[in-house]
């Protein structure tokens, strides 16, 4: 008998080695497996993010959009997008329900508010004729029921509704969700004030999720916006030019 047969050797092993040798010790779990390389780990993200990219591209169109793709994509899949935004057209106008704002009674506060609420947002004005801001408001929440008719804005007259209420304290709007008061504003102290417009009260929508950020309704609002802009610029700088003008001939 060989006595050298006894006798083992100690062989240093650098397990990160990409060598044949180490591929036999890790397949009998000698060593551990080699760790996965970062940068294969990241080219493998970006391949499945590029992947999904691809496979998502359609998402986020509209039906004339769409349309306008025929002669680019695969049929049978373009059609699977038409009719998921189809169906997604019907359940948006099934909530296109009010567009209006709905004056009611202290009678009707409960019913109309309070219980509607329970499923849906309800945002309340609790109104006074003799407050700017106010009248202000009215005119915002005319807008909004139209432009959002599928939010429910309802208006009380505030002492119709509180005996008593505090001229100083209107207008109050109210945000119902689940049959309670999520959010208050006493006058329009937190929106502007009296330079409170259009803009502040969708800003609302938006912060409680009423209406969601990335609505095209919302791009409406604000192209609109810079259209009337742009046109009180023009009459301004007409005025001014008139006014130039005028200061010539003095």
């Amino acid at each position: 008998m060989n006595p050298m047969q006894d006798i083992k050797v100690p062989v240093e092993v650098d397990p990160n080695e990409d060598t044949e040798w180490n591929d036999i010790l890790r397949s009998h779990g000698i060593i551990p497996e080699k760790p996965p390389s970062p940068t294969l780990e990241l080219e493998n993200a970006l391949d499945e993010a590029i992947k999904k990219q691809h496979e998502n591209r359609l998402e986020n169109k509209e039906l004339d959009e769409l349309d306008e793709l025929e002669d680019e994509e695969d049929e049978e899949f373009l059609n699977f997008y038409k009719n998921k935004r189809m169906n997604e057209l019907k359940q948006f106008q099934s909530k296109l329900k009010f567009g209006q704002v709905f004056p009611i009674t202290k009678s009707e506060y409960e019913k109309e508010v309070t219980n509607d609420s329970e499923n849906q947002f309800v945002i309340l004005h609790m109104s006074s004729e003799s407050s700017l801001q106010s009248r202000l408001l009215s005119s915002i929440f005319t807008q909004l029921a139209k432009k959002f008719a599928d939010v429910k804005f309802v208006d009380i007259p505030a002492r119709r509704c509180v005996e008593n209420y505090p001229e100083a304290n209107t207008p109050t709007i109210l945000i119902y969700r689940n049959k309670n008061v999520v959010r208050q504003y006493i006058t329009l102290t937190e929106l502007g004030g009296n330079d409170c417009n259009l803009k502040d009260l969708e800003n609302v929508l938006i912060k409680f999720k009423i209406v969601d950020e990335f609505d095209k309704r919302l791009i409406i609002n604000q192209e609109e916006d810079f259209d009337d802009r742009k046109l009180k610029f023009t009459k301004r700088s007409i005025r001014n030019d008139d006014d130039d003008d005028d200061d010539f001939y003095d």
